[in-house]
């Protein structure tokens, strides 16, 4: 689709917005008078915080304890994002025509021409390379308004109940479950059934740096398909996760994220202008975190003075 409208992955990266508006309004199509193709999809509401990013906006103090939801960048990227779906016949016609699709199978949007371009997790690499190893495939990282590249970081954590009956047991079982050699041994388990289904191993990310490295080093080859885009794949995996930003941990996560993904649905429903949307999850966001901080620091002193 980028090569049918005379495009390149430089003009969606998201280095230059106007050129993923220009090169969505290129590829979306129509049928019957009915979007029969999208150009490109933002991917909201969950993905605000990689577009606030591209303008140079987090959702959050680095401390964790001032929301920035009304951020003038903020409220341009989420701008973007709605009139990007706007001039494809809006959100809801977009979402439909995404959740159509057969998006782990052999029939999902990019093997049909039902989508041109989005941002995505890397997971998703592994999936299409099952299902439709041969579909015209291109990749790069997502890049800032200044030409950078970046990704969002997410994932999960391991955690200790303060009320376990095991702690020390537990320390041990977390701290054996992301050593190094404890990854690498995952990734050649992993990479032995992608040789064994003779599938290229596309890499693991562990937030272990050094074990990242290392598995790169040792399983991932690209040359044994270089000839295919799922090099390319890799290596802008990899980029992405070198220049990765998160949302630092909040005391009141559940809330915060809450806030800002209530502030977008009810921009796509069109129940409220961004503005106004934002404004308001911003007072819903800074209670939240104000009570959360307070209660931390309450229940920290009390542990003190237990202590």
């Amino acid at each position: 689709m980028l090569n049918s409208a005379g495009l390149s992955v430089q003009d969606i990266d998201g280095s230059n917005p106007q050129l993923i508006t220009d090169a969505a309004e290129k590829m979306m199509q129509h049928k019957n008078g009915k979007l029969s193709a999208i150009g490109y999809d933002p991917k909201l509401p969950e993905f605000l915080p990689l577009w606030a990013m591209g303008e140079g906006a987090a959702l959050v103090s680095e401390d964790g304890r001032t929301a920035l939801l009304n951020d003038p960048k903020v409220v341009s990227a989420l701008e973007f994002g709605i009139d990007l779906y706007e001039k494809q016949d809006g959100f809801g016609t977009v979402k439909s025509l995404r959740d159509s699709a057969d998006f782990f199978g052999k029939g999902n949007q990019f093997a049909t021409n039902a989508l041109g371009a989005m941002p995505m997790e890397q997971w998703y690499v592994n999936i299409l390379n099952d299902v439709s190893p041969n579909t015209p495939m291109a990749f790069t990282t997502m890049k800032t308004s200044a030409g950078e590249p970046m990704s969002f970081g997410t994932g999960s954590a391991w955690a200790i109940p303060s009320g376990g009956d095991n702690p020390q047991a537990a320390c041990r079982f977390l701290k054996t479950m992301t050593t190094t050699d404890t990854w690498l041994a995952a990734a050649k388990a992993r990479s032995d059934d992608r040789v064994k289904d003779q599938k290229p191993f596309t890499g693991l990310f562990t937030a272990n740096r050094t074990a990242d490295e290392q598995i790169k080093e040792q399983f991932v080859d690209t040359n044994d398909y270089l000839a295919s885009p799922w090099a390319e794949a890799v290596e802008a995996s990899y980029e992405a996760n070198n220049h990765s930003f998160a949302i630092p941990a909040l005391p009141a996560d559940a809330q915060f994220k809450q806030a800002w993904l209530d502030a977008v649905n009810r921009v796509l429903s069109g129940n409220a202008s961004v503005t106004d949307s934002l404004e308001t999850a911003q007072d819903e966001a800074q209670r939240a975190l104000d009570q959360a901080w307070s209660e931390w620091e309450a229940n920290s002193q009390a542990s003190s003075s237990e202590q």
